[in-house]
């Protein structure tokens, strides 16, 4: 036995030349097209005894020694990275990848899963006991073959899709889509297996427990899984305040699950599974909280995992003619049976011959998946080494071989038409503006205007699913007590829900759904009274995508009152001034006849993008008007001024770009060109049409202690009669950026 500090000194060794050595070939690997984590496997062959411990055997025992505690150490790091694997494997579950190709999915999952299961249990059955672990169960044994040999590894899979740059298309989502219901359907026949494994022996009691068991997990996850998660990840962001502290939530739900599902005897892979499926789902887990976990995980966990998989793997196994035999035909069944599964599939489900050929190349990737199946087998005693090493040996050939072959067979499906289409406006639905809002942030008090953008809020929550926090801002008059602040908190939320319960409606009807709509699900609404001043500053802290303002006072002199200014400081994101001039409260199921302006900026590009999302979700219409202004001509200093103005047809390629932005989203937007002496008497003019109920303008706030949007931003304010929604895409200056931490 070594000593402590030794140990530790060696352990950390191992971390660092496990790390060096996998993320260097793994990037080799990537580099030529090949998925990175192959690469992690094989440096843990290099630096495992078939390498290695052959040609330096000295440094193999000094770096990697035969010492238990030694191995215990390494062994739970594998074992927590097994875990996060699962979690963020979960997360990589992308269940809208269903919408356009449900049933050759499913066919192609289904075919190719039973094909190569029943290939997997009979090679189990056919085994010699002379290379089984255990002879008194083969049965388990046999299913674990039949497991590893059949299931098609998402996360390869995706990732090989998407470096090859389909995964958007039809023929991509059917095979990630495929690749996602092998992966349920696997780990689900994983840990009933694992529970058998447990057992020693098979009978009926032993079967009901493990199939009844993870069957009442997946009801209740179902049902209750995602609002439970939701709600705790929303506890989180909003009370703790230390740093990182949703990761720490998310690490400790996925523990939490994993213990219940091994409780109910099914393996706690299962439970990580299951919860990176539902946090993937929350609307809470942003991208930035995304990139946070994946991070952690991806760049130390995942390739410690798989370098020691790679140590655990004899090569001199195979050099016995029965194991080198038995590698080769699990490489022949996995990758025979795969294909010729899922191109019946695909045949069953609909598609052409050559759209059938590329889902069974596609489907041929085993990888991560396999590796863990592997690797529980091993540690279950169901697998012996030579088992495992040729299982690890079939996934790492089978992913190899896919990306080629699925780049070959991939050139030869042409685009359709209608792809095509789709494949522009999903592109477009990414860069949008919109898109990018996540949770969304209202900031109110019980005026007309605290009403109106109460209203477009909820609208603009149905377009996204985006959870929402209404703050209701103290109001002038002291004697409103806070009982009265939170009754006005809770009829804004009210307005909130009623309008994005309108807005879901219609985007339902619609024939092109804005981005990321869930349909008629109720967006995620959180009420509270502003308690002192710096409420919205400390709220912001907890990551908004977009704060709406509606409060009254709006104007004070020639701008905005000191209490919009001060909201619009403490927020460091995003933002848009509602201003309601009709006194009436709106309807939330009312279409609204929407008037923006378009300059061609981006912040007008902007303003566009949200009137064209509140027009969808109202069932309304949108206006564009672009202003030219006069030609002047002059000499300064003999300098001639006044020529380099807008080139010839700038106009015209301003309003088509918005007119194009609302055919993404199913709204015809009439576009309107004057020629006025200036863009405020045009806007003013347009509006004395009485045929809009609100203007929306792309404005960029501009230094001072008071908020100010610019001159014209400050005449409309002034002069209109109209309702105004004023659309910021930038914080403004002197926003409390440094006191945003990275959260939800």
């Amino acid at each position: 036995m070594i000593a402590h500090g030794a140990s530790v000194a060696v352990f950390i060794a191992q971390l660092v030349v496990l790390l060096v050595c996998g993320r260097l070939i793994g990037e080799l690997l990537q580099r030529i097209g090949q998925p990175a984590v192959m690469g992690q496997v094989i440096g843990g062959v290099l630096l495992g005894p078939s390498v290695l411990g052959t040609l330096a055997p000295q440094l193999s025992h000094a770096l990697f020694p035969d010492v238990p505690q030694q191995r215990a150490m390494l062994d739970a790091v594998s074992q927590l990275g097994i875990l996060l694997l699962l979690l963020i494997t979960g997360m990589e579950i992308d269940l809208s990848v269903f919408r356009h190709a449900r049933r050759p999915a499913v066919s192609v999952s289904i075919s190719g899963i039973a094909l190569t299961f029943l290939g997997g249990c009979a090679l189990g059955a056919l085994l010699p006991e002379a290379m089984l672990p255990q002879p008194g169960r083969r049965l388990i044994t046999a299913l674990f073959l039949g497991i590893a040999l059949s299931i098609s590894s998402v996360k390869i899979v995706a990732l090989v899709v998407r470096d090859l740059g389909f995964l958007r298309r039809t023929i991509g989502q059917v095979i990630v889509g495929a690749s996602v219901l092998d992966d349920t359907i696997g780990w689900i026949a994983m840990s009933i297996t694992f529970g058998l494994a447990l057992h020693g022996s098979v009978d009926v009691a032993t079967v009901a427990h493990s199939v009844l068991g993870t069957a009442l997990f997946l009801l209740l996850s179902v049902f209750f899984g995602r609002r439970l998660i939701f709600t705790i990840l929303r506890w989180s962001n909003d009370v703790l305040s230390s740093e990182m502290a949703n990761i720490t939530t998310i690490v400790v739900i996925t523990g939490v699950l994993a213990l219940v599902t091994n409780a109910l005897g099914v393996h706690f892979v299962l439970g990580a599974f299951i919860a990176g499926m539902l946090l993937g789902q929350s609307p809470m887990l942003t991208r930035q909280l995304n990139a946070q976990l994946r991070g952690l995980i991806i760049g130390l966990f995942m390739p410690i995992f798989f370098s020691t998989v790679g140590l655990t793997i004899d090569l001199d196994s195979l050099a016995q003619r029965r194991y080198l035999w038995l590698m080769l035909a699990l490489i022949g069944l996995a990758s025979v049976g795969k294909f010729f599964g899922a191109f019946l599939g695909g045949r069953l489900g609909g598609l052409t011959l050559a759209e059938s050929f590329v889902v069974g190349c596609g489907m041929n990737a085993r990888g991560s998946t396999e590796v863990i199946v592997a690797s529980i087998g091993l540690q279950l005693g169901a697998l012996n080494l030579p088992l495992f090493t040729a299982i690890v040996a079939m996934a790492v050939v089978t992913t190899l071989a896919m990306p080629p072959m699925l780049r070959w067979a991939y050139s030869r499906v042409p685009m359709t038409e209608e792809e095509r289409a789709r494949l522009e406006r999903e592109a477009f639905e990414a860069r949008g503006f919109v898109r990018g809002i996540e949770r969304l942030l209202v900031a109110v008090d019980a005026s007309p205007s605290g009403h109106l953008a109460s209203s477009l809020a909820g609208l603009l929550a149905s377009t996204q699913r985006a959870p929402t926090t209404v703050v209701q801002l103290d109001v002038p008059a002291q004697t409103h007590s806070r009982r009265q602040h939170e009754e006005h908190a809770e009829r804004s939320g009210a307005t909130v829900k009623a309008a994005a319960r309108a807005g879901a409606e219609a985007v339902a009807e619609s024939e092109a759904p804005a981005p990321g709509t869930g349909g008629k699900q109720p967006i995620e609404l959180t009420t509270r009274a502003a308690a002192h001043e710096g409420a919205i500053s400390t709220e912001a802290e907890k990551g908004y995508g977009l704060m709406l303002i509606g409060c009254e006072p709006a104007v004070s002199g020639n701008g905005f009152a000191p209490q919009i200014s001060r909201t619009v400081r403490g927020f460091a994101g995003a933002f848009a001034i509602a201003i309601a001039r009709e006194r009436e409260a709106r309807s939330a199921s009312a279409p609204l006849r929407i008037l923006v302006t378009a300059s061609g900026t981006r912040v007008s590009r902007q303003g566009a993008e949200i009137a064209i999302a509140l027009a969808h979700a109202s069932h309304g219409s949108v206006t564009a008007l672009h202003v030219t202004t006069p030609r002047r001509n002059g000499r300064v200093w003999g300098v001639r001024f006044g020529e380099a103005l807008a080139p010839r047809g700038y106009s015209e390629a301003v309003i088509r770009e918005i007119i194009e932005m609302g055919e993404h989203y199913g709204i015809e937007v009439r576009g309107e060109i004057r020629h006025a002496g200036s863009v405020r008497n045009a806007v003013l003019r347009e509006l004395g049409r009485n045929t809009h109920d609100l203007l929306v303008m792309g404005v960029s706030p501009r230094p001072g202690e008071q908020l100010f949007l610019g001159e014209l931003a400050a005449e409309i304010l002034a002069r209109a009669e109209r309702s105004i929604l004023f659309v910021c895409g930038e914080p403004a200056p002197g926003a409390e950026a440094e006191k945003a931490r990275p959260s939800v």
